[in-house]
């Protein structure tokens, strides 16, 4: 079994062996072809990088790359860099297509983490647009009059779910710092596409077929995605005239335009109003959001740092954790296909997904031990308990170095996966990892008037406030942020980027961005053979083995370890760009519709 090595995958998300797959891929892809294989239109450039996606091989410039899920989106991006843009230009760009063609995934009506290296100043910070519980939120905003937490699609589908948008306030933040390009201009593309019509890809006809009675339950949603009561089909032209309007209007008024006027009284009204499920979202708590400039979260592994955000997301401190605990195995010996090597993996991750429980929320709002939970000498500590031969009979949270005496029970949320990600390089060596997101598929599958999904992510809160008496850090409470698995991520090392990386899938994120990590850093796997190799992810304690690869073969040895191991389905959606002596290298996730492309 070779893992280095990647695995095809089917737009039904089957993978094939590893055995004569470059021979299939080349048998599978016309190189005179007009389309993508995802039901897209795209440039001959951008058909080229599907190519090499295809035949597992990595995509390579000297000047400038941009790797996301769609490939309209990628091209869009692509055309900002291509005439002198930065990474947050061409970020705007990629984010309004995304939220057009994937809008199951990402959009305007959702939140956002971003991570930038400045080339100029050689530093390193974050973006925090998150969505917001509403004022009007309460603790018990999720359970029902007997305080019992409500089932999670109870919650999830209308209006209660949905937190204060963050992503058109995140753009616009980041165009401000670090932008060149006119603003009005990275609208083009989503407008056009928006106006004269894009081609239904394979994946967004298959999640909507998979979802028609929750996207039956708001009119608006189901005139859209069902017309006629029929799902929109796989090669179906679909426009949004009012998608267009909305893009326009912050085009031309900034974000203003989104966060009040028409806009913001429609996504109210669409919230309150909704007819199965009404929310408590006001035009005040749209008026009221701010974007928060934080400091990146790093972690020491194999003389990199490993950098991402931090709370109110817990993927750089739990992903750092995991590699911290690691940092003094030699997984490189072990090799990729090493039970071993995977029961240290899936052991530190569980560990430092009980330290998530414990303590990571909105530090906002609650003091989280974010210096402690990273500290090289707690990690160390916590990594003598995976010295044994067999898998932890139990974990629990350990004790960080913490300068609050607080008490806090475990988290009780949900996440499921969805979301997006886009890496950005630009060609003034400037550095974009973002994850974007609606949280579940489809959102609160309620739409406002101005052509978008609006999120869901309230839902990411604990819905119990307390475990026996002790509070949940993670709980509903009016004006904060609920925690988020997103991990976007730039590898540093001496001082300078040389991995920008980030996945969706719910908070199973944190295991396919740390596996990446280590296939690429321990095993020398580039960076397409590190996206697309077979996934290994254990959170709480089960073993997820991804279905239809060779990680099935080693359900064996980590059951005689200890392990309940389970195969099923894990579509990671990893976009990933290596930066090196050389110039850039790109990967983009087989199990999805996106590219890498660079010149």
């Amino acid at each position: 079994m070779n893992w280095r090595n990647p695995f095809l995958c089917t737009l039904s998300i089957a993978l094939l062996p590893v055995v004569s797959w470059a021979q299939q891929a080349t048998d599978a892809v016309d190189p005179e072809a007009t389309t993508s294989g995802t039901g897209q239109i795209i440039t001959e450039a951008g058909q080229a990088a599907l190519n090499a996606k295809n035949a597992g091989e990595p995509v390579t410039a000297q000047n400038w790359m941009v790797a996301a899920a769609n490939p309209l989106a990628v091209e869009a991006g692509a055309e900002i860099l291509r005439t002198g843009g930065t990474a947050a230009d061409a970020m705007v760009a990629v984010q309004t297509v995304l939220g057009l063609v994937e809008p199951q995934s990402s959009g305007l009506g959702g939140g956002a983490f971003l991570v930038w290296y400045d080339a100029a100043t050689g530093e390193l910070t974050t973006l925090d647009g998150r969505e917001t519980a509403p004022l009007a939120a309460t603790p018990t905003l999720f359970q029902d009059e007997n305080g019992a937490p409500l089932a999670f699609f109870d919650a999830v589908v209308g209006g209660r779910s949905v937190g204060t948008p963050g992503t058109p306030a995140l753009m616009e933040a980041a165009h401000r710092k670090w932008g060149k390009a006119n603003w009005g201009h990275l609208f083009d593309a989503g407008i056009d596409l928006a106006s004269n019509g894009f081609e239904v890809s394979p994946r967004l006809a298959g999640l909507v077929a998979e979802d028609i009675d929750f996207l039956s339950r708001h009119q608006a949603t189901a005139d859209y995605f069902l017309p006629g009561g029929a799902p929109i089909a796989e090669g179906d032209t679909l426009t949004n005239p009012a998608y267009a309007d909305t893009l326009r209007a912050i085009a031309k008024n900034g974000a203003d335009a989104f966060y009040s006027g028409p806009i913001a009284e429609g996504i109210v009204a669409a919230v309150t109003g909704a007819e199965k499920n009404p929310g408590v979202l006001s035009t005040i708590d749209l008026a009221l959001y701010q974007v928060k400039e934080r400091p990146a979260v790093c972690a020491s592994y194999r003389a990199h740092d490993i950098c991402g955000m931090g709370p109110p997301s817990s993927g750089a401190l739990t992903v750092g954790q995991i590699l911290g605990m690691l940092d003094n195995y030699d997984l490189a010996s072990m090799g990729s296909d090493s039970a071993d090597a995977w029961r240290l993996i899936g052991d530190a991750s569980r560990l430092a997904f009980a330290d998530r429980g414990r303590y990571m929320a909105d530090s906002d709002f609650v003091p989280v031990p974010t210096e402690g939970l990273v500290d090289p000498a707690y990690l160390s500590k916590r990594a003598k308990l995976l010295e044994g031969d067999d898998a932890l009979p139990e974990v629990t949270a350990g004790s960080p170095e913490f300068s609050h005496a607080l008490n806090w029970a475990d988290d009780q949320s949900i996440e499921l996966p969805s979301t997006s990600h886009i890496s950005i390089v630009d060609s003034y060596g400037n550095a974009l990892s973002m994850t974007t997101t609606i949280e579940n598929g489809f959102g609160s599958r309620v739409t406002a008037p101005g052509g978008f999904l609006l999120n869901n992510e309230l839902t990411d809160f604990s819905f119990a406030t307390h475990d026996e008496g002790t509070p949940i850090a993670n709980r509903v409470e009016p004006g904060k942020r609920p925690r988020s698995s997103m991990s976007p991520t730039i590898v540093m090392k001496d001082e300078a980027p040389v991995l920008v990386i980030g996945s969706p899938g719910g908070s199973r994120i944190i295991g396919y961005v740390a596996q990446s990590i280590i296939a690429h850093l321990d095993w020398g796997m580039d960076v397409q053979q590190a996206v697309a190799m077979p996934h290994l992810v254990n959170r709480f304690g089960t073993y997820d083995l991804e279905a239809g690869t060779g990680a099935e073969e080693l359900a064996g040895e980590l059951g005689e370890m200890g392990f309940t191991t389970e195969i099923r389905d894990l579509t990671s959606g990893l976009h990933a760009i290596a930066i090196t002596a050389d110039g850039l290298s790109g990967g983009a996730d087989p199990r999805r519709e996106g590219i890498a492309l660079g010149e």
